[in-house]
């Protein structure tokens, strides 16, 4: 494979697919993605995946197709001769499989996907809200917003991340396309080849695949009932010197776990004492109590960077989150997303203030934490009556971390469901370490109860 010097994002994503076509990952005659689905997968521009593609097409290991897009040439050597790659090489590869939580198959039951059912989130009526739009911002139409987002709904955030006790004025609230951006901007603007970063693992899966493309060295910390592993993570930042730490305080994405007091306070001494940046993700904030402990309370977002989503509350097509950090650094942040992005969607950001400066959201969240309750406790019984070992039974969560009885490599047991139209999210691909085997799969709870499910796993015995 023709080297290239990792010295920007195009050319990082250019040598990973470069790395999988070699390896057989990508075999020849198989279509890769569209430009737009891998730029949504991996959180970069259209021209940045373009800009790969030409490198690719150069290199001579894909060519294009006209009006049927990119496939890998028939050259590739390694690659064996088959028009698709196998079910299982594409199940354990993360971009496979943040495709699949991108598509919508009406005959397949995806117990791996990442957002609660579309009925669930319809009370929010988005319709009701575009005629105000039009008829109050006509302008946001035609024109890009301002680089730290639309005012009035980072006034609205400064409402709501003062229910979580934390101090956060507009000017310190950058609005992103969802918390996959605001990620992506912290990257770039913290993040070297060769830097090491410290990541929870199990964890994000996403966010590994964005790391490897900015050439980091990603270090796992194991994630504990209580949350991170702070003897291990003291370890590491002793070792390795890094210079930000990804965590998920609370509804952890995949293993349920929330950080509990006595480790927040911890981690937060020994991001004082060693000049570590905290990146605290909050996804589901919206589906939990209020009440959980988060590190940018303790911190007051000194060291933290709290990054927010309305994907899962909302709709995950309105691509609007936001991140908050100190003033300082949000200008920086704000300018790295104007150079890379010009700017976010105020008309989207405009919709978004709308639905939660109204007074029916509190009632909606309450409403989806309920039915998450509900959901729960019938996924817990589900599991209960297959033998399934749950990492941390939870009141409720959006999903449960659980090993199936004589699966020792949830791997294999995807491979195997996949065959009969269940799709499962395997242990491994949540680790930054996926070539270590896992028992464990991640399952969302508004799926279990689909006696499909059931069915496919007795077929297997």
């Amino acid at each position: 494979m023709k080297q290239r010097a990792r010295a920007s994002l195009s050319g990082a994503m250019a040598d990973n697919l470069a790395r999988q076509i070699e390896e057989g990952v990508l075999p020849a005659g198989a279509k890769l993605p569209s430009i737009r689905e891998y730029a949504e997968a991996s959180g970069c521009s259209k021209n940045t995946v373009i800009s790969a593609f030409e490198m690719l097409a150069a290199d001579g290991l894909i060519e294009p197709r006209r009006g049927s897009g990119f496939f890998v040439t028939r050259r590739a050597a390694a690659a064996p001769d088959i028009d698709e790659p196998s079910s299982l090489d594409r199940a354990m590869d993360i971009v496979w499989l943040m495709r699949e939580q991108l598509h919508e198959k009406p005959d397949v039951l995806n117990l791996g996907e990442g957002f609660p059912p579309i009925e669930w989130l319809e009370e929010t009526r988005l319709n009701q809200y575009q005629q105000r739009i039009v008829r109050t911002g006509s302008a946001s139409l035609f024109r890009y917003g301002s680089r730290f987002g639309y005012l009035p709904l980072r006034q609205s955030l400064q409402q709501k991340l003062a229910g979580y006790e934390i101090e956060a004025p507009p000017a310190q609230i950058v609005l992103t396309h969802g918390a996959n951006q605001a990620m992506d901007l912290v990257l770039r603007y913290f993040v070297r080849p060769g830097d090491t970063v410290l990541v929870d693992d199990p964890g994000y899966y996403p966010l590994f695949g964005k790391l490897k493309l900015s050439g980091a060295n990603i270090v796992g910390v194991p994630r504990e009932i209580d949350g991170p592993d702070v003897a291990k993570l003291a370890e590491h930042i002793a070792a390795y010197r890094p210079k930000l730490f990804f965590t998920q305080s609370v509804g952890h994405n995949p293993t349920a776990t929330d950080t509990s007091a006595a480790k927040a306070h911890r981690i937060l001494q020994l991001a004082d004492a060693h000049d570590l940046i905290i990146v605290e993700d909050d996804a589901l904030a919206d589906l939990r109590p209020r009440s959980l402990t988060r590190i940018s309370t303790l911190d007051q977002l000194r060291r933290t960077i709290y990054i927010g989503s309305f994907s899962k509350s909302v709709s995950a097509a309105l691509r609007v989150g936001f991140l908050a950090c100190n003033a300082a650094l949000a200008s920086d942040l704000a300018d790295v997303k104007m150079l890379t992005h010009v700017s976010s969607s105020e008309y989207c950001e405009r919709t978004l203030d709308a639905i939660v400066s109204d007074g029916h959201f509190l009632r909606h969240t309450n409403h989806l934490q309920e039915k998450l309750r509900r959901a729960t406790a019938t996924a817990l019984e589900a599991l209960d009556r297959l033998g399934a070992q749950v990492y941390r039974p939870c009141e409720q969560n959006l999903y449960l971390w659980a090993a199936l009885p004589g699966w020792s490599d949830s791997m294999e047991l995807a491979q195997a469901m996949l065959e009969r139209g269940v799709i499962l999210a395997p242990g491994a691909v949540f680790s930054p370490q996926a070539d270590q085997p896992s028992a464990y799969c991640r399952f969302n709870v508004a799926y279990l109860a689909d006696k499909r499910f059931a069915q496919a796993l007795k077929a297997l015995t």
